[in-house]
């Protein structure tokens, strides 16, 4: 297994630290408020720990589990900590009362952390279409997913299938955009009555 980074302390970054720590990964958490990083590290258990937010982050993943309007700044202020690293943006940049993005045609969170990370860091759209209640559920729900490098898609595919997730490629980084209106799709089908403990997926026929 490997060492994933976190970056935030909230509801995703703990279904999503918690449950890879279970499959056998070593968890760091990052935040602002090295409270909440000590705080979520202690909640998640099996030797997670809390890192300093501005310092290298230990892990060649770094998940982004803050809120999309933070999560550009976030990896700004990092800056070359990020060197090398995969990065995985799990923002959905919903408007303010959740009825359409902020983003628009070719443009997205994720376009947006990659121009703000270091040259030789990787960005992949992941997440964004499961609530973590249905992380925390521990069903193998489908993982979409979206990025340009071939390696980084390659580790986060390995991370995800470690998570017991399904995996499932939806192209390179331009995708990132339609994986964020499938959130919020998610969120639709959620208020009309499907419940925020659900995943988007698909099936073959």
């Amino acid at each position: 297994m490997t060492t994933i980074s976190i970056i935030g302390a909230g509801n995703m970054a703990a279904a999503i630290g918690g449950r890879a720590a279970q499959a056998g990964h070593t968890i760091e958490v990052i935040s602002r408020d090295p409270a909440q990083a000590e705080a979520l590290a202690a909640q998640i258990g099996h030797d997670a720990t809390a890192g300093t937010f501005g310092d290298r982050p230990m892990g060649d993943v770094v998940v982004v589990a803050v809120l999309a309007g933070g999560a550009v700044d976030a990896v700004t202020r990092l800056g070359d900590a990020l060197s090398g690293k995969t990065i995985i943006d799990i923002t959905n940049p919903f408007n303010a009362d959740g009825s359409g993005l902020i983003t628009g045609p070719g443009d997205s969170i994720a376009d947006r952390i990659a121009a703000a990370a270091p040259h030789d860091a990787h960005v992949v759209k992941a997440f964004n279409t499961i609530y973590g209640g249905a992380i925390v559920g521990d069903q193998p729900v489908t993982a979409f997913f979206a990025g340009n490098d071939a390696g980084a898609k390659a580790l986060v595919a390995d991370f995800l299938t470690s998570l017991d997730l399904r995996p499932l490629d939806a192209g390179g980084l331009d995708m990132a955009h339609a994986l964020e209106w499938a959130g919020l799709l998610l969120v639709g089908v959620s208020r009309s009555g499907a419940g925020f403990d659900i995943a988007l997926s698909t099936q073959a026929l």
